[in-house]
């Protein structure tokens, strides 16, 4: 096999691993729990966060709160990487620890 065409390759490879990362940190990915939705993008960069104004907090729901924001956060952040690896999955079984 001709190394130029082997580089060839490699090049292009990189450049459609790249592409699909790019549409990756561009999407927008919901997460939900019972009194939050939050908003990140692919990066894992929170965009919003939406806390359900209905219900009726006391102090002692802060706690909860707290942790259905974390729920929320966990729920999203499973959804970015679902997606990563749907879209670089054929690229990084072979070079693990790429993104």
């Amino acid at each position: 096999m001709n190394i130029q065409a082997l580089m060839k390759q490699a090049q292009t490879i990189q450049k459609d691993m790249m592409k699909a990362k790019d549409e990756v940190d561009k999407t927008v990915f919901y997460g939900e729990s019972s009194l939050v939705k939050v908003e990140t993008n692919g990066k894992k960069e929170i965009l919003k966060v939406i806390i359900d104004k209905e219900q009726d907090l006391s102090s002692e729901d802060l706690e909860i709160l707290e942790d259905m924001i974390v729920v929320a956060l966990n729920d999203a952040f499973k959804k970015v990487d679902a997606e990563i690896e749907k879209k670089l999955g054929k690229y990084t079984s072979a070079m693990p620890g790429l993104f």
